[in-house]
């Protein structure tokens, strides 16, 4: 076992989200991992880079955001990824790309073109809701068809989505970042070898956005461990933090 892994974690969120969508989770993996180093970067097009154009393909996502990682001191040391959705295509791509960065990741609800067809991998069932995402105008009724969307909590609804309102309010992502990311996602193909480093895959039986499948077909095509959550949405941090950190802290111990 790798003894470094889990002490620098990095955190990669998914389509069209920020750092600050993590929410109360990062406090959760600061309580979960007290000695490790915690950090969390945003895709471009996104947060602090809300200004910028998002590459359209995850080979230039992973070189723009490793970039951003280098400039900030986080590789001076192995990192260990936790990447949800799109950030596990950038992970997976940044294993394989620049291996000695990586000692591990954990990849959530994420999928691959040459795995899962385009309706697993963006449900046929969500396209409605997901037409009706693109387009609301009011950022608030946007922001929790959202939320409704990625996640199967029903109890904080009106208090997430002015959250995420505000996140939106502040840092921007167009229409045209989103498309890019978008773009990207759904023509990833990684290369066919296995990345040399450990890789723990989490899925919720519960997504409406990303067929559990997508998953499954990663483990199967390469033999990796995965683990299911019997409820969640496609946002497995929101829905039940607490399961997805003790699933981290178990892979780490095992």
């Amino acid at each position: 076992m790798n003894n470094k892994l889990g002490r620098n974690w990095l955190l990669l969120r998914g389509l069209s989200r920020e750092t600050a969508h993590w929410g109360e989770f990062e406090e959760l993996m600061r309580t979960t991992f007290p000695s490790a180093n915690i950090h969390t970067l945003d895709l471009p097009g996104t947060g602090c880079f809300y200004h910028h154009t998002s590459p359209s393909n995850i080979q230039d996502i992973t070189d723009t955001i490793r970039r951003q990682a280098l400039e900030q001191g986080l590789l001076t040391r192995p990192v260990t990824i936790l990447a949800l959705s799109l950030g596990g295509m950038v992970a997976w791509e940044w294993m394989q790309k620049y291996p000695d960065d990586v000692n591990g990741a954990v990849l959530v609800n994420t999928s691959f073109a040459s795995l899962s067809p385009f309706y697993q991998r963006l449900r046929w069932q969500s396209y409605g809701k997901f037409a009706q995402v693109l387009a609301q105008t009011n950022t608030f009724r946007r922001e929790l068809a959202i939320l409704q969307l990625v996640s199967n909590r029903r109890d904080l609804d009106r208090i997430i989505a002015s959250q995420w309102e505000k996140i939106q309010a502040k840092r921007p992502v167009s229409f045209k970042n989103s498309l890019r990311q978008i773009i990207a996602a759904a023509s990833y193909r990684p290369t066919v070898s296995k990345p040399r480093q450990p890789v723990l895959l989490l899925n919720s039986r519960g997504d409406r956005l990303v067929a559990p499948m997508c998953s499954e077909a990663i483990h199967k095509q390469w033999q990796i461990e995965l683990n299911t959550h019997p409820w969640a949405g496609h946002d497995l941090s929101l829905d039940d933090g607490v399961w997805l950190a003790q699933q981290l802290k178990n892979w780490i111990s095992a």
